[in-house]
């Protein structure tokens, strides 16, 4: 595990100082300097390109982390790396000519709700397919172990410069509608950075080649296209639906309760970047007992990370609320649902790795697409009935069925299992203190209230983990913390 808690703990803290950023960015600058409207409308351009991302990058990203380690040769390595690159381009095209065609017919389904979206649906595809290409090069770096360079410009690089524009709309530097075009510009830039320095790491040389396993990578990237639209779905494709039944607006609501909640997958994030490679390498090596170890260990650390986010977003909620506009505190039950779901998925550990590497993954990405079908029906149920909360109640009941779909798929035909016994007592410390925290209010103003009870929090979480030793590899990385500081425990 060493590898993977250094570069793990790096990318946690990398992840953190984005989601720091892109909390003033959705907490206040967007909503103040933004406005509902234009702020709902960036959303939405951005992750209907999250949606259609797993389409332009045909899977390449997951298919270069399984199949590289199998290449001995530097070679068939770079003819691998050169058909990743290059294969991707025979669907891209032929979809953007498809929607050329269709454009209108497009235009007219997308707008019908809300006519502002019109002007800016060509950004869909363009940051789409810039999503696409940094992924495959983030993938690049990922298998060459070099997965810091490519976690800050995702999570820290683009928040920081959205951040600047937000300022430059507060100066009049830039229009509001500017702003749109600029987040697009950004995505460009970020796949640029990305593609130059993963050539630095590992220099291309391009074949019009294709590799000796051809057939096999492209069954796999069949079935991992389908696996990456699912998540994006269940991820993004409320706020598509949103658009078509309400105002706008009420996507930026939906936003800020979804953000908040997602800073709690952020350790999964996190240590997924390193654990995914790892796990393709011990599972093509037959080693089942280090997977079973590998397992056991991101769940738990995983559980104990993502439990403590969670706990400091949930006691801290209404206070948290007190400091956006008015309007967006219908938010608050969005947050409690769709946290719950992401603490769930979390605490599966690296779940998704192992099935990805598995000759069994087919069944589970059908299932997968039932769920999305699920999900879009349930939003088109209850989204007309509760509105927002609808949306939030339709993905927590998607993915925790999904979930628990993989984790007995897991289970049951693998033989690997996440849980143990500090599982039940991890969940038991988190309630408690959830139950103890939740309904004590400092009469202070709203930030010194939260860090107070932060604080606490903090200290009773750690103390208590420390002490019942719930994860050894945690207690492991504090003692060595309290020993370069001079604290006895």
């Amino acid at each position: 595990m060493g590898i993977v808690l250094n570069q793990s703990f790096k990318n946690t803290i990398i992840t953190y100082f984005g989601f720091g950023i892109g909390a003033i960015n959705t907490l206040y600058l967007y909503p103040v300097f933004l406005g509902a409207t234009y702020y709902g409308l960036t959303n939405y351009v951005t992750s209907c390109a999250n949606v259609i991302m797993p389409l332009f990058a045909i899977g390449m990203q997951n298919s270069l982390v399984k199949f590289y380690s199998q290449y001995e040769t530097e070679e068939e390595k770079s003819r691998f790396l050169s058909f990743t690159v290059l294969f991707p381009l025979l669907l891209i095209i032929p979809l953007l000519l498809i929607g050329l065609i269709f454009y209108d017919q497009i235009l007219f389904f997308l707008s019908k709700k809300n006519a502002i979206v019109k002007s800016y649906i060509w950004l869909i595809p363009f940051i789409g397919l810039c999503m696409a290409y940094f992924e495959i090069f983030y993938a690049w770096l990922r298998v060459n172990m070099y997965s810091v360079f490519g976690n800050f410009v995702k999570e820290v690089g683009l928040r920081l410069f959205s951040l600047f524009l937000l300022i430059g709309v507060y100066y009049n530097w830039l229009s509001v509608e500017g702003f749109v075009y600029a987040t697009a510009v950004l995505y460009f830039l970020a796949f640029l950075i990305t593609m130059l320095y993963a050539f630095r790491i590992q220099k291309p040389t391009f074949q019009f080649t294709i590799p000796t396993n051809t057939k096999d990578i492209l069954v796999y990237t069949f079935y991992i296209i389908l696996s990456g639209s699912v998540a994006n779905l269940l991820l993004d494709g409320d706020k598509m639906i949103l658009n078509q039944y309400m105002q706008i607006e009420n996507i930026a609501f939906y936003s800020v309760a979804t953000y908040i909640a997602l800073v709690i997958s952020v350790p999964s994030r996190a240590m997924h970047q390193i654990v995914y490679p790892i796990t393709a390498k011990l599972m093509h090596e037959n080693k089942h007992d280090e997977l079973n170890t590998l397992y056991k260990k991101t769940s738990i650390n995983l559980q104990i990370v993502g439990g403590f986010v969670m706990l400091c977003i949930f006691v801290n909620i209404d206070q948290l609320y007190e400091l956006v506009p008015k309007e967006y505190s219908g938010g608050i039950p969005v947050v409690f649902m769709i946290g719950i779901s992401k603490y769930f998925d979390l605490i599966l550990g690296n779940n998704n790795a192992i099935i990805f590497n598995t000759k069994y993954y087919r069944m589970v990405l059908y299932l997968g697409l039932m769920l999305v079908f699920l999900t879009f029906v349930l939003n088109m149920i209850f989204i007309p009935i509760w509105g927002i909360f609808g949306s939030a109640f339709a993905t927590l009941l998607s993915i925790t069925l999904y979930s628990l779909a993989k984790l007995q798929f897991v289970v049951k035909k693998l033989h690997l299992y996440p849980f143990t016994k500090q599982t039940i007592h991890s969940l038991l410390l988190t309630f408690g203190l959830f139950l103890l925290f939740y309904f004590w209010e400092f009469p202070f103003y709203q930030l010194i209230s939260i860090a107070l009870k932060s604080i606490l929090v903090t200290i009773l979480y750690v103390y208590l983990n420390y002490k019942f030793k719930i994860s050894l590899d945690i207690n492991n990385a504090l003692n060595s913390l309290f020993r370069k500081v001079g604290i006895k425990i």
